[in-house]
């Protein structure tokens, strides 16, 4: 096998990549998205393209004048314009909007690591002129074709510990992997954030993120987050909306339609990868030495089932659920009125009844309890 997997979007992207069109392709830093261009590059021989970067400086000014007559010469015998980390490029938005709207034909792929609205530059300007689609580290979904269910089992416990970054897939020794990760969450985690105005504190950043990493699957509050940081619980609220603006972190919240004992104040949050999560805290033990196994678990199924409801277009949202009285759900997916409940557990053994007040509140919703037995069908 070849360290190239053929990911999830492939057809989505070829199908949205359409003349007088922006397809934008969002997703954190590392996760493939130049690796995904480059490859649909060798698919179109015929086609002539530009590449460029948003971080060369020298690509950056070729943009820079905003002008139909400057366009119309850098873009002279090109069918498609590619632009890597676009979200960098000042006034982006408005320049993409003039390009499409003035040389005939023009086809663009604009990739970024964050949500371009950090500063506004990109959503308002090309309302109807813009397609987005998401990558996220791999999936199992993207794993799937490669191995037989004997290869997917034994590789359970590296994508607990290490997620699913595509370089990882280079590196057999677990030590390599570990520098990995620690490289990435050092040089690339928080560029974007770090790029972002008015943010003088990574060192508060990481202490965040190192929080939320013992928290996960349990309820926040963002005032005893804000006590332990000595920081205001605004500034952390406005942190923790940037993670999730390049795709660190997302939040899940608490469900109700009518109980008056449900809570749905607090927010519950999980890391797009376990890698990332793990690095974080510089805890890479393996499994049966571990005491936060149900976390990881829990951390891998919510991530693992937000990219296949991404790459699969199902509308879900996710919720979890639980009453003053301590029942609850792990994981709640509301879809239209559907309502199905379900139950994270990494032992097999363990009994788990569908709450009696959830049953009782919803008796038409479903329930079923992940485990190592059938999380596959859950994720993939």
């Amino acid at each position: 096998m070849g360290n190239y997997f053929n990911r999830a979007i492939v057809q989505e992207f070829n199908r949205k990549l359409l003349p007088n069109k922006v397809l934008i392709l969002l997703g954190a830093r590392r996760v493939g998205k130049t690796e995904l261009i480059t490859n649909y590059l060798q698919t179109i021989p015929s086609e002539s393209y530009l590449k460029l970067n948003g971080e060369d400086i020298n690509d950056s000014n070729l943009l820079k004048e905003r002008s139909v007559s400057n366009y119309q010469r850098l873009l002279m015998n090109i069918d498609l314009l590619v632009i890597d980390e676009a979200q960098i490029i000042p006034d982006i938005g408005l320049i993409l909007k003039l390009i499409v709207d003035s040389i005939p034909g023009i086809k663009i792929i604009a990739t970024g690591s964050s949500i371009f609205d950090l500063n506004n530059n990109l959503g308002e300007p090309l309302v109807g002129r813009k397609n987005t689609l998401y990558l996220f580290p791999l999936a199992q979904i993207e794993f799937a074709p490669y191995e037989n269910y004997k290869q997917t089992s034994e590789n359970l416990e590296q994508r607990l510990l290490f997620g699913g970054y595509p370089e990882l897939e280079q590196y057999v020794d677990w030590e390599d992997k570990k520098e990995y990760l620690y490289e990435i969450i050092n040089s690339y985690l928080l560029k974007d954030i770090l790029i972002f105005d008015g943010i003088k504190h990574s060192d508060k950043i990481y202490d965040l993120l190192r929080l939320i990493a013992y928290q996960v699957g349990k309820e926040v509050s963002l005032l005893e987050l804000a006590t332990q940081l000595h920081m205001s619980k605004n500034t952390v609220a406005n942190y923790l909306d940037l993670l999730s603006k390049v795709f660190i972190v997302f939040k899940v919240e608490g469900f109700s339609r009518n109980l008056r004992k449900e809570i749905v104040k607090s927010s519950r949050w999980y890391f797009y990868d376990n890698g990332i999560r793990n690095g974080i805290i510089n805890n890479f033990n393996r499994l049966d030495s571990r005491t936060d196994i149900g976390d990881l678990w829990e951390n891998y199924l919510a991530s693992e089932r937000v990219k296949k409801q991404n790459y699969q277009k199902i509308k879900a949202k996710n919720y979890f659920w639980r009453t003053y009285d301590q029942q609850e759900l792990d994981w709640l997916e509301e879809i239209g009125e559907e309502l199905a409940g379900f139950e994270f557990k990494w032992s097999e053994t363990k009994k788990v009844k569908i709450p009696a007040a959830f049953a009782k509140a919803y008796p038409d919703a479903t329930f079923e309890v992940i485990n190592k037995s059938n999380y596959l069908d859950f994720i993939t």
